[in-house]
């Protein structure tokens, strides 16, 4: 079993519920990024300690939320030592809009985790794209960069796609299956 860490922000009960269903999957620790930007006590310690650290933040007008870039601009101090080098990185994102320019997000988490000196694990789904897919297939959002969610902007985090949640346990799990490949 590897050290997995899971560090997000949610500003409305989405991300969180994706981070979770991500967890899950990769069987892994939460580490939320509180209101403020903030980790809590021990989080650090906690990336520190990871093999892989997985990474999500909503859209938000493009990219990720200020709480979610007031802890990456924290992380220069690891950066500063090459402390996660070589650590496997992933990420997920969820906005309102079927496209949302969740990519952007997707990117800037990416670019983070190669600063770090960091390996990119991607989706690894084959998006589900013929005439006969449904909303709750897996990777409906036809990601293969990390996990995409999106959630109606007048819809409640129980109300998220079950697709979306089954495509975030199944994104956690190749986290966890590449890591553990690795750590061998």
């Amino acid at each position: 079993m590897t050290n997995i860490v899971v560090v997000y922000h949610s500003g409305y009960g989405h991300t969180q519920r994706m981070a979770q269903a991500v967890a899950e999957g990769a069987g892994a620790q939460l580490l939320a990024i509180d209101a403020d930007g903030n980790l809590p006590e021990g989080g650090w310690d906690a990336l520190a300690a990871a093999q892989a650290i997985i990474m999500g933040s909503p859209t938000y007008m493009g990219g990720v939320s200020w709480q979610f870039k007031k802890f990456a601009d924290a992380s220069s101090k690891a950066w500063f030592t090459q402390a996660w080098k070589d650590k496997l990185f992933a990420g997920f994102t969820n906005s309102a809009s079927m496209n949302g320019d969740k990519g952007a997000t997707l990117t800037y988490l990416f670019t983070l985790a190669m600063q770090h000196g960091g390996l990119w694990v991607s989706q690894g789904l084959m998006p589900s794209n013929a005439r006969s897919a449904q909303r709750n297939d897996l990777n409906y959002l036809g990601s293969y960069a990390g996990a995409m969610a999106q959630s109606p902007s007048d819809a409640g985090a129980a109300d998220m796609a079950v697709g979306d949640l089954d495509t975030a346990r199944a994104f956690g799990r190749r986290v966890a299956q590449v890591s553990g490949r690795l750590s061998t």
